[in-house]
């Protein structure tokens, strides 16, 4: 008899939750404004708002916390962190920060100028937000595929060359400061972009002068996928194929939180000597000095172990297949999600799946909401409400793709809390027909509304 997959590790700890009532979260509900947001987690069941920093670390992680150097310039923690981050990427130089928005802060303060364009793969809510902040512009180059959720294309993050040429050509090489490769795409659920695209965009944005830059809060998952998915790639580790992932850019900028398996931190990694300098100062600024950058030696600490935990095939390979298991459980249930399931999350197509709540009503939003209701499950919209106002026609911008994410934390929750998800969601998609109306806003900030954003039942 062939032995059954088990998970690479035990559980030595637990925390408690608790269930609730379904009139119970209709009342939390009204009070937070119908912001899945502004819930109290105590009022959640299973958390699915966000992977970033939801995860558990590891004994080692825990161990290395203990022995934190505190010092404020030149600890032990941080060369802990710089030696890992320089055998996985490659990049001499690093530069810590509290978070990855932190760190697209800083980046983007000495690369972005008004009036300036980013092309890339979608560009994830945050760094969208930072583009347009300094009144410059974030182009979507990701290839068509990518918005047909029953197309298996295994590579639905690449970048499509002939939109990315078309972006070289419209505007001069001091209106483009880089192309970004996002790793994996999160906003269009969750997909890998493969190596042979990162090679061709390094290539053709060489024949243009363009550097190439990854936010790469996810990048062993992407490079999981290259093993897994890409043409001889199989036998090679992750660290490996992260070498080479790395070895096409000029620099990167991370969220720990994801694949550095900790509950706080992000860095940037860079190349070129006189970036680095420049987002120095900015460093000294925004987040604290150069070798802590808003993080304690505790928290680098465990940083340095969980980037090297999660570069290891064995776990990625159990945290991917749990993603995997729910998104097949949905799809048996004739739920419509984004195929191939993606690395960190399963994306629900709200547009299908609520087919009677108009557009204008945030039908991603309201199947979210809807959800809670059914089983205290809180995941979070990936669709109009994340896509914003235009900047400068202030109308909404209706995303391809109307999604509602629900993100998994790493070595968290059991395939029991799987099937539980998966029978909440069914429960909703049986009784789909009777949805009709959504929700509108009653108040919202001028960029990045989803967060902070107030709404009321549409009439």
């Amino acid at each position: 008899m062939k032995l059954p997959y088990a998970e690479p590790y035990r559980i030595k700890m637990i925390e408690e939750i608790r269930q609730s009532s379904r009139e119970e979260r209709e009342t939390w509900l009204k009070e937070a404004n119908f912001n899945l947001f502004n819930l109290k987690s105590s009022q959640v069941y299973i958390d699915l708002l966000t992977d970033s920093g939801t995860g558990a670390m590891s004994d080692s992680q825990w161990g290395a916390m203990m022995t934190g150097d505190e010092s404020y310039a030149g600890s032990r923690s941080f060369q802990a962190l710089f030696d890992t981050v320089n055998k996985i990427t490659g990049f001499p130089y690093l530069l810590p920060t509290h978070q990855g928005r932190a760190a697209e802060n800083v980046l983007f303060s000495v690369l972005v100028k008004d009036g300036d364009v980013i092309p890339g793969n979608s560009h994830f809510d945050t760094t969208k937000g930072h583009i347009e902040f300094r009144k410059a512009h974030a182009v979507d180059c990701t290839i068509d595929e990518a918005f047909d959720i029953e197309n298996d294309h295994p590579f639905k993050g690449n970048i499509d060359l002939e939109k990315l040429e078309a972006v070289y050509k419209k505007y001069p090489k001091e209106q483009i400061p880089f192309c970004l490769i996002t790793i994996t795409c999160n906003t269009s659920g969750g997909q890998p972009v493969s190596l042979e695209n990162i090679k061709a965009v390094k290539s053709l944005s060489d024949r243009y002068g363009i550097p190439i830059y990854f936010d790469s809060a996810r990048y062993a998952e992407n490079a999981y996928f290259i093993k897994t998915r890409e043409a001889g790639q199989a036998d090679r580790t992750i660290k490996e194929i992260c070498a080479e992932i790395f070895s096409y850019g000029e620099g990167m900028t991370m969220s720990s939180k994801k694949d550095g398996l900790v509950n706080i931190g992000g860095f940037i990694a860079l190349r070129n000597e006189e970036v680095f300098q420049k987002a120095s100062n900015f460093t000294i600024i925004y987040e604290g000095f150069i070798t802590y950058g808003g993080l304690a030696g505790r928290d680098m600490n465990a940083l340095a172990v969980g980037l090297d935990e999660a570069t290891e095939f064995d776990y990625l390979h159990s945290r991917i297949s749990q993603v995997e298991y729910l998104g097949n459980k949905l799809i048996e249930y004739g739920i419509p999600v984004q195929k191939p399931i993606g690395g960190h999350a399963v994306f629900v197509d709200a547009l299908k799946f609520l087919p009677n709540v108009p557009r204008s009503e945030y039908p991603a939003q309201t199947l979210g909401l809807e959800l809670y209701k059914e089983a205290g499950i809180r995941g979070v919209e990936i669709g109009t409400l994340l896509a914003d106002r235009d900047p400068e026609t202030r109308e909404n911008r209706y995303p391809k793709l109307e999604l509602l994410r629900l993100a998994i934390p790493r070595r968290t929750y059991t395939n029991n809390h799987m099937d539980y998800i998966a029978a909440g969601l069914k429960n909703v998609f049986d009784r789909r027909e009777d949805i009709s109306k959504g929700y509108n806003i009653t108040w919202e900030p001028p960029i990045l509304r989803h967060f902070t954003v107030k709404l009321e039942e549409a009439k």
